[in-house]
């Protein structure tokens, strides 16, 4: 056991040698591993944990649960936005060629540096999309790389705010959160009924905004490799090979989800399936889009709604006409 906290009192101290002093006091910061740990639990509370807990229980409905959180989500992006922007990128401060970070105390580069810091918190807040999904036993939506995903978000974003909280970095943020705007206003309106259906159509297309979101921030961080600027190249690989993989990974769940959707089926056996499942979008007690196959906006976007069956049946007549 000694020799393991030898280890550990080691590397916190090559943490702390290379850290950025301004945040290395802050709440969570200190160390690496109340993250991880976190992060970990998370992990196994929902794929290990929580379906067990529910295994023999009804789900919740959670329709003013989801309302609320939604809503919650949609306005606390909104407001990192407003602070990353205002702190470098929407008032011309900050270059979209090369951005170093500035370690300095004046308020508005610290105001960038408690937004970071902030940003990293969100991606706790974000871990409840998987726990409702748990709760509403929506298991099939809790797969492997939906987990990974969020689970590795918080402890990636805890290396940014450790040693480069501001600078080109940032740029990720500002998008990311931008649409997480968009994206939690969808599943706030979905949540709210099958009233608001008809305005629903768009769902896809949040899942393009998402790969248009990784081109942006492929090009960006990529960018650096190629030009001289005073930042870290590690970080610069770190944020690129990330956009890069996700992209392949939209890309791939929007061609499964929706090019293959249109590949007609003879002798209206697509129609006849689809009558057979109309029972409130629910068939042997099963979701109506059980086939294995999720919605890409559903995947990556992580709301489903309460409204999911609904707006999946109403999708499949659409296609057909």
């Amino acid at each position: 056991m000694s020799i393991v906290m030898q280890y550990v009192d080691r590397l916190h101290e090559i943490l702390d040698k290379n850290a950025d002093q301004r945040t290395t006091d802050w709440f969570m910061m200190s160390s690496p591993f109340p993250t991880l740990f976190i992060c970990l639990s998370y992990v196994y509370g929902v794929k290990v944990l929580g379906p067990k807990l529910m295994e023999n229980r009804k789900p919740f409905q959670l329709k003013n649960a989801l309302i609320i959180y939604n809503l919650f989500q949609m306005v606390f992006s909104a407001w990192l936005f407003y602070e990353i922007g205002m702190s470098g990128w929407l008032t011309g401060d900050y270059s979209l060629r090369c951005q170093p970070v500035d370690y300095s105390d004046r308020p508005q580069v610290l105001r960038m540096v408690h937004a970071c810091w902030w940003y990293y918190f969100s991606k706790f807040t974000e871990f409840m999309d998987t726990i409702f999904f748990v709760l509403r036993k929506k298991n099939d939506h809790v797969s492997t790389l939906h987990v990974i995903h969020h689970g590795c978000m918080p402890m990636s974003v805890w290396f940014g705010v450790k040693f480069t909280p501001g600078g080109h970095s940032t740029f990720f943020g500002l998008l990311n959160t931008f649409v997480h705007i968009v994206m939690y206003t969808y599943y706030l309106l979905a949540a709210m009924g099958p009233r608001l259906q008809p305005y629903l159509w768009w769902k896809k297309y949040l899942t393009v905004f998402q790969m248009i979101q990784f081109i942006a921030v492929m090009i960006h961080a990529f960018q650096l490799l190629f030009i001289d600027c005073n930042y870290p190249k590690a970080f610069v690989w770190w944020i690129g090979l990330h956009a890069t993989m996700f992209f392949f990974l939209f890309n791939e769940f929007y061609q499964q989800s929706y090019q293959q959707r249109r590949k007609p089926v003879a002798n209206g056996m697509k129609k006849d399936h689809q009558q057979n499942h109309q029972a409130n979008g629910v068939t042997n007690g099963t979701n109506s889009n059980s086939s294995g196959r999720r919605d890409a906006a559903d995947y990556y976007v992580k709301g489903d709604s309460l409204a999911a069956s609904e707006l999946n049946l109403r999708k499949s007549y659409t296609t057909t006409e």
